[in-house]
């Protein structure tokens, strides 16, 4: 027997019958519980001999679902003794429909968050040369996220073909869904083009987990990245949100790319008359005492002249960009201490020079 829109009914059921039913599903779940807990219990403390992680992030991740799967099984298994006639079986087969997709997608994603959990836990983005970890954790990232979407799509559609009328309905307006379908597609052109541009970054490598950029003019690093935006963790702890076809398609700084290895610079303007081997031979005195310094470069050149002043440059080189930043800071502040103090003829004078060319004139 059926409803107007094609669901099965139980019209008629009586009180013993529903009583039975209750019972035996009861007890079925009981049981299921205690051997789960059971095994539960079990695995964790195998678990716990263990010295890798992977096995207890499993266990803790399928816990969940497998407890509904032990409880559907159970079921499944008791459902001979519930004696159930044609209307019983006709909503145990509906139910059965909605629920094996639902607890199959359920043990895939925790499954894929597991995967996704073991790899966070193997990549430490901690240590200086952690360019392999961020790669990894930023790609299965980015693929987690991707499997996510599309095991929820899949059991959503599986979910939903097994109500008669929603199936019958989706049958009739299959003819009539091109339309729609481009109507839906032009709508959603900025979101589905962030999706692709996700699953693309998955693979080409734009940018990585804690890799440090420069976009919209802001420095910051890569604090997350999701299938349609990233978030930017701004040097004063603001957050960027970008939209992911943003790095797609136009331009922005990524200085660890290769490495985190970077050149700092620093400029000075001093007098044309300085002496300039005297301030280099300071710049290495300073950089080489610094504890940030890696020491791979260390210069000081003449980049530029102007009529009252000559301007130098100070490089050096650092493992990372906060250590650049701070080394390039030191450099300055000593070597602005320096010259105040040991050599303040460096010191541009340009009045000084208009007055002795304008007594010179007169």
């Amino acid at each position: 027997m059926r409803d107007p829109i094609g669901w099965p009914t139980l019209a008629g059921s009586e009180a013993g019958i529903w009583t039975r039913y209750m019972l035996v599903a009861v007890v079925a779940i009981l049981a299921a519980g205690l051997i789960h807990a059971a095994l539960t219990f079990v695995l964790k403390r195998a678990a716990a001999r263990t010295k890798t992680q992977a096995d207890d992030i499993i266990i803790r991740r399928l816990r969940g679902p497998t407890r509904w799967v032990f409880a559907v099984s159970a079921l499944m298994i008791a459902q001979p003794a519930m004696q159930l006639g044609p209307t019983g079986l006709e909503w145990w087969h509906f139910l059965a429909g909605l629920l094996t997709p639902a607890l199959i997608g359920w043990l895939a994603i925790a499954l894929l968050a597991a995967g996704n959990d073991i790899v966070q836990d193997r990549t430490d983005i901690t240590v200086a040369d952690n360019l392999r970890a961020r790669r990894r954790r930023t790609r299965f990232g980015i693929l987690y996220r991707i499997g996510f979407f599309v095991i929820l799509v899949i059991t959503i559609c599986l979910m939903l073909m097994s109500i008669p009328a929603v199936r019958t309905v989706g049958v009739t307006l299959a003819a009539s869904a091109g339309i729609g379908a481009l109507a839906v597609g032009a709508a959603a052109q900025p979101a589905l083009k962030n999706i692709i541009g996700g699953i693309q970054m998955a693979f080409s490598e734009p940018i990585r987990i804690d890799d440090v950029v420069i976009v919209d003019g802001e420095w910051g690093k890569i604090e997350e990245i999701n299938l349609t935006f990233v978030v930017v963790r701004i040097w004063d702890d603001r957050r960027l949100v970008v939209p992911v076809a943003k790095f797609m398609e136009e331009n922005f700084q990524n200085w660890t790319r290769r490495t985190s290895d970077l050149l700092g610079t620093t400029f000075l303007h001093v007098d044309r008359t300085a002496d300039v081997p005297r301030l280099r031979r300071k710049l290495t005195e300073i950089v080489s005492n610094d504890p940030l310094w890696d020491g791979r470069v260390c210069g000081l050149q003449v980049t530029d002249s102007f009529p009252w002043h000559i301007e130098l440059r100070c490089l050096m080189s650092a493992a990372d960009a906060p250590r650049s930043f701070d080394l390039r800071c030191n450099v300055r502040e000593a070597m602005t201490a320096y010259i105040a103090a040991e050599m303040p003829e460096a010191i541009p004078r340009q009045q000084d020079r208009i007055e002795f060319v304008g007594a010179r004139a007169s």
